[in-house]
């Protein structure tokens, strides 16, 4: 060794990188690149290969996949770089097929054509797709056309995708599931759309839901399934009886072509329970029912799927009046109704709960007949009267005028207060009204009706003065209670003496009964008409126009001969 090659060689320059540099100098230009080879040892770790270079090259047996190696097979490879150990070039199997992937996809990529490709990691943001040897990468939002919550089912199987981007320098390839997906469904839109007829049933899968309904897509167009619609039976929500990804069944109701709405039912491919529901729900029949929906005006009672009738609020209780109908029913409740109307082309049916009890009042009346007496506590007090409690929850009413015979009602109720046990009389019960009238005073006679008792219209009584006023005397008729009235222009004949200063206050006086008014409790009396009769019968008696006798000879003769007669 000469002394400059010792020299060199004491600076660390061994022979292993003078032979690499030796050999780099022809077999440089080869990394990077694929290049065909052949197999010509295999170690437990590697292949050994000749790629025609200076130097053989090793690739990692794992790189071959499940496959077995053997000597002689002929391989693509690509030349990674020199070991320094050994002096072996590095080679990739893997990165060979990466290579050969890269070229074929360039290809379609600038073709615009789709590839094949298989889901097989999760990275952040998205998955990792096997391209046949190159890994792209697949964005979450466009694994499909909605979002997907389970991605499970998509890895490791075969599918097509769309290359969005590639940058080689970089290693970088992004792909689209959901473009393929797209473009696959503004196909089949437009076939459909260029199909689509009213009636026809097609199979769907259900995409959204919302308050008023589901929207279902039926293949690249979508249509929507109006809440009522969806079932004959009642549905407050859609999801009630949908999932969104279930498929489902469904007809075209309506199809408008210009703006391509769809209208969807599902009810439509079953019967409708409606048909023949006079027959199946005759009125007065009963049934049982399930309570579906209670609102402020009454509840909805299911009788069979898709046929329900609303118990009016005022169709739930015979008594319990004015209270919301949830107080009386639930929902889910099993109840028995009875059928009042039934509309089936407004598909109306009128039930009634109550019915299916018995009738208060007509059991009151039964027990309780007109002109029986009964017994209650005052419930409540009005201006018009009192409410006593009775006997099956229901009341009845005193009126004020049938409080008291002699006296104001306004007076009268006033000594009443809620909780008073009182006596009553039944006067009358309206079953159909659900009315009872009762009267306190009628536990007595009449003081009127026996007061005028033998007296008629027509006939002359005496009576004692008990009021002078500006518009006639009051009177006590016959020397009972019983009051009567004189009008002022009653008073006398003469209009002079139609004056009531002309009586005093326990005087006597003659009159004739002109009204007797049970309603008003009056009797009407007159002066004038028992003069004016007087008059008549004294003309017939004493004498007439015709015997040439003045009026004052008559009325003198007439009373000097009843004065005779009463001497």
């Amino acid at each position: 060794m000469t002394t400059a090659e010792e020299a060199q060689f004491s600076t660390g320059e061994d022979f292993a990188t003078l032979l690499a540099e030796s050999l780099g100098s022809e077999d440089e230009g080869f990394i990077g690149r694929v290049m065909t080879g052949t197999v010509v040892k295999t170690t437990d770790d590697d292949a050994i290969v000749d790629v025609g270079l200076k130097s053989e090259g090793r690739v990692p047996l794992k790189e071959f996949g499940a496959g077995d190696v053997n000597i002689g097979d002929t391989v693509d490879v690509y030349v990674d770089r020199y070991e320094n150990k050994d002096g072996l070039i590095v080679l990739s199997r893997e990165k060979a097929r990466r290579e050969e992937a890269w070229v074929e996809l360039e290809k379609q990529f600038n073709e615009g054509k789709r590839v094949d490709g298989t889901i097989f990691g999760r990275v952040k943001g998205g998955f990792t797709v096997d391209l046949s040897g190159a890994v792209a990468f697949l964005p979450g939002s466009q694994v499909d056309i909605r979002p997907v919550r389970d991605v499970t089912p998509l890895m490791n199987n075969p599918q097509p995708f769309q290359i969005l981007k590639m940058d080689r320098s970089r290693g970088n390839i992004v792909v689209s599931r959901r473009a393929v997906l797209e473009e696959t469904r503004a196909e089949q839109r437009a076939e459909l759309i260029q199909n689509l007829q009213e009636g026809q049933v097609l199979d769907g899968v259900v995409k959204n839901i919302t308050d008023y309904g589901a929207f279902v897509d039926l293949g690249g167009v979508d249509g929507l399934l109006h809440v009522t619609d969806i079932a004959w039976k009642r549905i407050n929500h859609p999801s009630e009886a949908l999932q969104i990804g279930q498929t489902v069944k469904v007809q075209v109701i309506r199809f408008n072509s210009e703006t391509q709405r769809i209208s969807l039912g599902m009810k439509q491919l079953e019967a409708d329970p409606w048909e023949g529901v006079e027959a199946k729900y005759p009125v007065g029949s009963k049934f049982e029912g399930r309570v579906t929906n209670i609102t402020d005006y009454g509840a909805f009672v299911e009788l069979e799927a898709g046929v329900e009738g609303l118990v009016h609020v005022s169709e739930m209780s015979w008594t319990k009046k004015n209270i919301h109908p949830g107080k009386i029913v639930s929902t889910s409740q099993e109840v028995e109704v009875m059928v009042l109307d039934v509309d089936a082309q407004k598909r109306r049916i009128s039930l009634g709960l109550k019915q299916c009890t018995s009738n208060p009042w007509d059991a009151f009346l039964a027990a309780h007949p007109v002109e029986s007496e009964i017994e209650g506590e005052v419930k409540n007090i009005t201006e018009f009267g009192l409410f006593i409690g009775l006997l099956g929850g229901i009341d009845g009413m005193a009126h004020l005028s049938d409080l008291s015979w002699d006296r104001a009602g306004e007076e009268v109720i006033k000594e009443y207060k809620k909780g008073d046990i009182v006596k009553a009389k039944v006067l009358d019960v309206d079953v159909e009204k659900e009315r009872i009238s009762l009267g306190i005073k009628q536990l007595s006679g009449d003081p009127f009706k026996e007061a005028v008792t033998g007296i008629k219209r027509g006939e002359t009584v005496t009576c004692e003065i008990t009021e002078v006023n500006d518009g006639g005397i009051e009177v006590a008729v016959g020397g009972t209670d019983l009051k009567g009235f004189i009008r002022k222009a009653e008073l006398a004949r003469d209009r002079s003496d139609q004056r009531p200063e002309r009586f005093a206050v326990g005087e006597k006086v003659d009159a004739r009964v002109t009204t007797i008014d049970a309603k008003t409790r009056k009797v009407t009396l007159s002066v004038k008409a028992l003069e004016v009769a007087d008059e008549k019968k004294a003309m017939a008696d004493y004498g007439s126009a015709d015997s040439g006798a003045s009026l004052g000879d008559i009325l003198g003769e007439a009373l000097r001969k009843k004065q005779e007669g009463a001497e």
